[in-house]
């Protein structure tokens, strides 16, 4: 018995009857999802994959409280790939520090995947949210092998139909638009997370959609991203 505590101490060992495990973990601002969260919030140095049939459904309203809270401790996150230029009032409406945002440019999913990889081994950031559209098994794999050397929350937005894929992701939920009487809620399913599987999804009141995404996308001709870039007041890297 000794050596199985030993093992169990050592080594991220996953136990199926236990889905509070003690992992370093970011809260969420929504305590009933960082209850069903092992670690009790986004978890550090791995994969989450976000899975939504369409952008705008509530999906930034989610990772929102959480991007406020590392920002304006000092901490930066870092956008990479966003279908749109991220618009600059509505995340400082939303409590963004802009300061600590950097976004990074992608022309392409190789580009994506090696800008992602190394960022988080330089450990440049605190936070790292990217959007793969078409992602494979062994690019996730990468990504996840770099997430394990950071102490970084890494977010990966892609799209629903990723859900029946195969993914080294530690957690992964897929987003709902729900009506609720008065607001905006999401329904939230956890596909996957350490431990036990969730029983059935959650149902989150959120804010009603901020612009945080502007409609220009960010693969317009190089002079019109010059002029736009000069209205966003963030850092935007090519």
């Amino acid at each position: 018995m000794a050596a199985l505590e030993e093992i169990l101490q050592r080594h991220p060992v996953w136990l199926g009857r236990a889905p509070q495990l003690a992992a370093p973990a970011l809260p969420t601002g929504f305590p009933a999802l960082d209850a069903e969260l092992p670690g009790g919030g986004w978890p550090r140095g791995a994969v989450t994959e976000i899975l939504g049939s369409q952008h705008g459904i509530g999906e930034l309203q989610l990772v929102l409280p959480a991007l406020a809270a590392l920002t304006w401790a000092g901490k930066r996150v870092v956008w990479l790939a966003p279908p749109h230029l991220p618009y600059a009032p509505g995340l400082a409406a939303a409590g963004i520090n802009l300061s600590q945002l950097v976004v990074i440019r992608a022309p392409g999913r190789r580009d994506a995947l090696w800008a992602a990889e190394q960022a988080l081994r330089a450990g440049c950031c605190h936070a790292l949210l990217g959007w793969f559209r078409r992602a494979g098994y062994d690019d996730l794999r990468r990504l996840a092998v770099a997430a394990e050397g950071s102490a970084a929350w890494i977010a990966l937005f892609r799209p629903r139909e990723a859900a029946a894929e195969s993914s080294p992701a530690c957690l992964r939920l897929a987003l709902e638009s729900a009506d609720a009487p008065g607001g905006d809620a999401l329904s939230v399913r956890i596909l996957k997370r350490r431990g036990l599987p969730a029983a059935a999804p959650l149902r989150l009141a959120v804010p009603r959609p901020i612009h945080a995404l502007a409609r220009s996308p960010l693969s317009r001709p190089a002079a019109g991203r010059a002029r736009a870039d000069r209205g966003l007041g963030l850092p935007v890297h090519a």
